[in-house]
């Protein structure tokens, strides 16, 4: 049965994550808890407590003004968003998780949180990213099953948060393993009139779109950083996008073709291509002719958010060189290079010459 279909029970959700994108999740679930009988009204939003130049808490001022200042300004998220900065508070008597921090947080957020989430309860993960160890990567979704306990589906697309936060239409796409019931409810819960959430039998092919579109972000950022145009950034979206559905393929076999021509496919690479955080660094990047670091510029740039891109090319590298397959993805092997100094932006058009 999914949370909610007994007609006593209310599901209780809590969004863990409270950056650009966690808020506007939080914005877009929160609306529709009040609608659907079936939720309970109240949405929780896990904060990692900050203080602000003018010495508040960032809970109290999202609690205060129901906007979440530092990472979403402008924005209500609705009156029943309720920021907790307590982890294990914030998801006490949930039973409907939302994952969306930046992905290196996920490790140790999963630890803080086992044996304290008990019962029937499900997890979406909006994180990007991976773990790579030694066996191989492991996926967030896998990473949370693994140490809650829980099923875990996820959520991904073509979805730059400030443009859904001012309820511009976008679309995104669920991926789930098992039951399709669970996805549905998923999909119900983050579905408005402006986000269209379409569910898919693929949680790997999903979550690894979403994963490596960053990489190809940050290689279309040093086209427009070296002003190399048009036509030579669709040829390296193009070839990212192979790249990413052939390693896809490689790692899970069951990883659908049909998943690329989804939101979370060929729709996000094109909107992470031509705007998103991965793309705007490292256009500065490029234009610095790579002297300016990665960490400065996220620094500079960013207000707090961190830079997907840089930190999933080099999990990719780790993968590629673990496995023998280097000389098979020269984009991805490039761009890592690229990032870690050992070549320079231009050979992002050069890199079939380039042995990794």
């Amino acid at each position: 049965m999914s949370p909610g279909a007994n007609g006593d029970f209310k599901s209780r959700v809590t969004v863990v994550g409270s950056g650009n994108w966690g808020s506007v999740a939080a914005k877009l679930i929160a609306s529709n808890a009040l609608k659907l009988p079936s939720f309970h009204d109240e949405v929780r939003m896990w904060v990692f407590e900050e203080l602000l130049p003018n010495g508040e808490k960032l809970t109290d001022v999202i609690n205060k003004t129901n906007e979440n200042v530092k990472y979403l300004p402008g924005i209500k998220l609705g009156r029943n968003v309720v920021a907790d900065p307590d982890l294990e508070n914030a998801v006490k008597e949930a039973n409907m998780l939302v994952f969306v921090t930046p992905h290196q947080f996920m490790g140790g957020i999963c630890k803080k949180l086992k044996g304290k989430v008990t019962g029937e309860v499900e997890a979406i993960s909006l994180v990007k990213g991976m773990e790579v160890k030694k066996e191989g990567p492991c996926m967030i979704s896998s990473l949370i099953s693994k140490e809650l306990g829980i099923n875990s589906c996820v959520l991904m697309g073509a979805n730059i948060a400030n443009e859904i936060a001012v309820e511009k239409f976008s679309e995104a796409t669920v991926g789930y393993r098992e039951s399709r019931e669970i996805a549905d409810t998923w999909v119900q819960l983050f579905s408005t009139p402006y986000f269209m959430v379409t569910p898919v039998h693929d949680v790997e092919g999903v979550e690894l779109c979403g994963t490596l579109k960053n990489v190809v972000a940050i290689a279309a950022g040093f086209v427009d950083g070296l002003e190399m145009g048009n036509n030579t950034k669709a040829a390296i979206m193009r070839i990212g996008l192979r790249e990413m559905r052939a390693l896809s393929k490689l790692l899970f076999p069951s990883v659908k073709d049909s998943t690329f021509f989804e939101s979370c496919g060929v729709a996000d690479v094109i909107t992470t291509c031509l705007g998103g955080r991965n793309r705007r660094v490292a256009e500065t990047f490029a234009q610095s002719g790579g002297k300016r670091s990665f960490d400065e510029l996220e620094a500079e740039m960013l207000q707090g958010q961190k830079l997907q891109g840089v930190s999933t090319a080099r999990e990719v590298y780790e993968v590629l060189n673990h496995c023998g397959w280097l000389e098979m993805f020269p984009l991805f092997s490039t761009v890592h290079q690229i990032c870690t100094g050992r070549l320079k932006p231009e050979a992002i058009v050069h890199y079939r010459d380039h042995k990794a």
